[in-house]
């Protein structure tokens, strides 16, 4: 498309009608999976939904953000679970109020998420020292800081992602909270995900030509093919579109109340500068990655930019251009520092 021309947003149910659309999300199969009752004494129990995808010996955690499924981190299980499956082991988890997970009435904590995610580390038997590379995005990089809290020398390396400390100078967080909560009302979808898409996306990102690297029936293991395989959407935007209404449109997964309690725990998480030095202190500062978005419209850069200030990570970015979401808007990119991540992880715990 011409930088000149005009990118006309399709609506809703434009995106619903294409043929791409019933492939948005990728059926790709696990190595293993279940449903672990956790959080005894703690409120519940309650079961997290978890998956492994691969079987290599390089273990990572990959920790969602607010009101999302696992399958928002799809382009990573497929390149590090599938592609590189024989190198890694990719485990996603659905929070507590979403996916196949319970969504217990109680108030939500970024603190007691992260003690699921432990119970579930637990479980899987990914319990040695300097054994798990954790990474979270939004919402999920707040309970990742509180999990690395919690079992500083169980992590090999810790990469945050367009995430903060603590929420401050609200106004634009609040806004696009206010404005993903409309998604929930039929009349107003079309405005509420376009909203959603330009705070979390770049503009001229959106309106490319869809630009995902799909599953490859020749080449990608685990991988169930619908007839005609992965379908191309006309734009990155429409693709965003199609899985996020898809996930609205499990009305068993995606509740109101799930995302309301999850709203509670990203809106109250807080972690001190001295607190996130501790941190940083036991983890190890070369083991961590800080990476912020000049143009997030959902957490606005300053966060970023005090989070590298409290943390003093080894690897601090704050890249031009980039919105809230790399993992999506520059997936080849991100998948290769996440895979230096880990390899620097290995290094420093002399694998």
């Amino acid at each position: 498309m011409p930088e000149t021309e005009e990118f006309k947003f399709p609506s809703v149910q434009e995106i619903s009608e294409s043929p791409a659309f019933p492939t948005a999300i990728w059926e790709l199969e696990p190595h293993q999976k279940g449903l672990l009752p956790v959080a005894v004494g703690r409120g519940g129990p309650l079961n997290i939904s978890w998956e492994i995808h691969g079987d290599g010996p390089i273990k990572l955690l990959l920790i969602n953000g607010l009101g999302i499924f696992n399958t928002s981190w799809q382009r990573q299980t497929l390149h590090f679970g599938h592609n590189k499956g024989t190198e890694y082991s990719v485990l996603i988890i659905d929070n507590r109020g979403m996916g196949k997970s319970s969504r217990p009435i109680m108030r939500y904590s970024t603190s007691e998420m992260a003690r699921d995610v432990l119970e579930v580390l637990d479980h899987v038997g990914w319990t040695s020292e300097r054994q798990v590379h954790v990474c979270g995005s939004s919402m999920g990089g707040m309970i990742a800081q509180e999990l690395a809290c919690l079992v500083p020398s169980r992590v090999a390396s810790l990469s945050l992602i367009s995430t903060a400390a603590v929420i401050e100078n609200t106004t634009t967080f609040s806004e696009n909270l206010a404005n993903r909560l409309r998604m929930l009302a039929p009349k107003s979808v079309d405005r509420s995900v376009r909203y959603t898409a330009e705070a979390c996306f770049a503009r001229a990102w959106l309106s490319r030509p869809d630009d995902a690297e799909l599953p490859d029936e020749h080449k990608t293991p685990r991988c169930r093919f619908p007839p005609g395989g992965y379908r191309r959407f006309e734009s990155n935007y429409a693709r965003f579109v199609a899985q996020d209404v898809a996930k609205q449109r499990d009305r068993v997964g995606f509740t109101k109340l799930g995302f309301l309690l999850q709203v509670v725990a990203a809106v109250w998480h807080h972690k001190s500068p001295a607190q996130l030095r501790e941190m940083a202190d036991a983890v190890g500062r070369d083991r961590i990655l800080v990476l912020h978005g000049t143009e997030d419209g959902m957490i606005p850069v300053p966060h970023g930019r005090k989070l590298i200030e409290y943390i003093q990570p080894g690897k601090g970015l704050i890249e031009e251009g980039f919105g809230h979401a790399p993992l999506t808007e520059r997936t080849r990119w991100f998948n290769e520092l996440l895979e230096e991540m880990c390899a620097t992880g290995e290094t420093l715990s002399r694998r």
